[in-house]
């Protein structure tokens, strides 16, 4: 099956070649997603809430874009540079998945960039 692309205008142009989204039938396939802007410039560096917060926020206007909103997201695979972070990063997330919780994991792993703290890839399922 064929995929459309999704990559909103408002984003920068991306670190390295990916789309910031897929589209495949029904199914919204998003990134990882770092706290990043113009450049691959690091945003917000040591919180990670803030962090958290500019991720969902990515990955909301990508599901967006597809059609969808964040009650469609499914699955969440998460990563954090440091557990530590864990209860600041959960009390970001619950804001934005405030109803049904999708699934998700949540592993410890170095990031792309020293200075990221989290990352978040999304699947989403429209309609």
């Amino acid at each position: 099956m064929p995929f459309e692309p999704i990559n909103p205008p408002q984003f920068p142009k991306p670190i390295a070649p990916y789309s910031a989204g897929a589209k495949a039938g029904n199914t919204v396939y998003v990134s990882g997603v770092l706290a990043l802007g113009e450049g691959g410039a690091v945003l917000h560096i040591g919180d990670a809430a803030a962090q958290t917060r500019h991720v969902l926020d990515v990955i909301k206007i990508t599901v967006e874009a597809a059609g969808g909103t964040m009650a469609d997201i499914a699955m969440n695979h998460i990563f954090l540079k440091d557990l530590n972070d864990y209860a600041a990063f959960n009390a970001v997330y619950a804001e934005y998945f405030p109803g049904d919780k999708p699934a998700r994991y949540c592993i410890k792993c170095e990031l792309v960039k020293p200075d990221c703290l989290v990352e978040i890839a999304s699947v989403a399922h429209l309609g």
